[in-house]
């Protein structure tokens, strides 16, 4: 029986089937770069070979990582993109207008069916809508825009399956941490996983992103989830055209070989991450009193329009405690924009938050806001890693918007049904 993986990559190949384990040689349908490891790096290596863009309107540029502009150095990294994106006649460049995994989608341009490269390694986000996509490095990078094609040993599947409901307050992240905890960092070994079940398909998507999203996490090279009516009806909001044979990827299946985990999702409770790795997670309830002094809404995995509605859910009518500062970065400049046509930005505002760039920002080390020494962040970033965000001393927990939210005004850690329900 052919897997999702499987029915991707062969017809991104051209046959009309391939094995687990066998390399070959794919079409890419979009190759997706930031300001960070794209124009800067490929550049150099492009005119080295005397090469062009191999088809510009299969290429998209997001600046965000060197969002906003804090000194000469990333100002000439931005002023570089956008000459290089002038100079290749790029179609589909979105400057500052928030992170590359969400702006890109939003834009309509992943859908079921596609096989997609990305600059960077949470490319596997665009696996939520049935497409192919994974992240590579600037030569790898280099070489697809050159040629439009790229070598990819086919992967085996994980299959997990969440069947039931969640609870209230539960969310993809939560789920993602709790299978960082089950399998660990290296539980993918470089495979696809792939997501399914009753749980997964009652989320909206955006949430099913922050699942494709964090199969990262899990060592995987791709995150998958079978397109469905939700699928279909965001991209459809986005203006872009439905492939009429999306059907067609609506895969749920292990093949020979394969494994198959099972999870109960109505059993799921809030979860957190100590530091300093997604893995350490366990229910949050088990972190009670802890303390910090920053909570951070913001990033791919943690910033986007539902997650900023969930943290708006929770602090609406209440301030946050004393001695906690939030901060909250939207993932990008349309869901900022819808959340603030909805009153959700004046909620987080009135509570007490302060807004940063729609970029990755903290999440990545980057801008004037990075952690200072001994800090404790309570983020609903996907990493925790020693450093990534700030100092080295600093110490960073990983938890959903209603978790982070409801322990800022808790002022220690928290279940969030503790507070949302109470």
């Amino acid at each position: 029986m052919i897997t999702l993986a499987q029915k991707l990559i062969s017809e991104a190949c051209g046959s009309s089937r391939v094995t687990t384990g066998e390399i070959v040689v794919c079409k890419v349908d979009l190759a997706m770069i930031h300001d960070s490891g794209g124009p800067r790096r490929v550049k150099p290596i492009l005119e080295r070979l005397g090469r062009d863009v191999w088809q510009k309107d299969r290429v998209a540029v997001v600046t965000d990582h060197y969002v906003p502009v804090e000194s000469n150095e990333t100002e000439a990294i931005q002023k570089l993109t956008r000459q290089w994106v002038h100079e290749q006649d790029i179609k589909h460049f979105y400057d500052q207008q928030g992170i590359c995994h969400v702006v890109v989608p939003e834009r309509g341009h992943i859908k079921p069916g596609m096989f997609c490269v990305g600059g960077d390694s949470h490319s596997p986000t665009g696996g939520a809508f049935g497409a192919y996509m994974f992240g590579i490095g600037a030569t790898e990078m280099a070489g697809v825009l050159v040629t439009g094609e790229i070598w990819i040993k086919v992967p085996q599947t994980i299959l997990i399956s969440w069947q039931r409901q969640l609870p209230a307050y539960v969310t993809a992240k939560d789920m993602m941490l709790a299978t960082c905890r089950e399998i660990g960092m290296g539980g993918g070994r470089y495979q696809a996983i792939q997501f399914a079940g009753e749980a997964v398909h009652d989320l909206s998507m955006q949430e099913r992103m922050t699942l494709s999203n964090m199969a990262a996490e899990l060592g995987a090279q791709a995150g998958l989830i079978a397109p469905d009516e939700v699928t279909a009806e965001f991209i459809r909001a986005t203006g872009a055209v439905l492939p009429a044979n999306w059907k067609e990827y609506a895969i749920e299946t292990a093949g020979e070989g394969d494994e198959a985990l099972y999870y109960d999702a109505s059993l799921l409770a809030p979860q957190i991450a100590a530091p300093h790795s997604p893995e350490n997670a366990d229910n949050a309830e088990a972190f009670r009193n802890t303390a910090f002094n920053l909570a951070y809404i913001g990033a791919c995995t943690g910033a986007k329009y539902v997650d900023l509605a969930a943290a708006a859910s929770v602090l609406k009518g209440r301030k946050i405690a004393s001695g906690i500062t939030l901060k909250v970065a939207p993932a990008s400049l349309k869901d900022q924009n819808r959340a603030e046509a909805e009153g959700i930005m004046q909620i987080l505002e009135d509570a007490g938050a302060e807004f940063l760039a729609n970029s990755c920002g903290i999440c990545a080390g980057y801008g004037a806001d990075r952690l200072a020494e001994n800090d404790v962040c309570l983020s609903s970033t996907a990493r925790n890693f020693k450093g990534r965000m700030g100092a080295a001393s600093s110490q960073v927990y990983l938890a959903s918007p209603y978790t982070v939210a409801a322990s800022a005004v808790a002022g220690t850690m928290i279940d969030p049904r503790e507070v949302a329900e109470g």
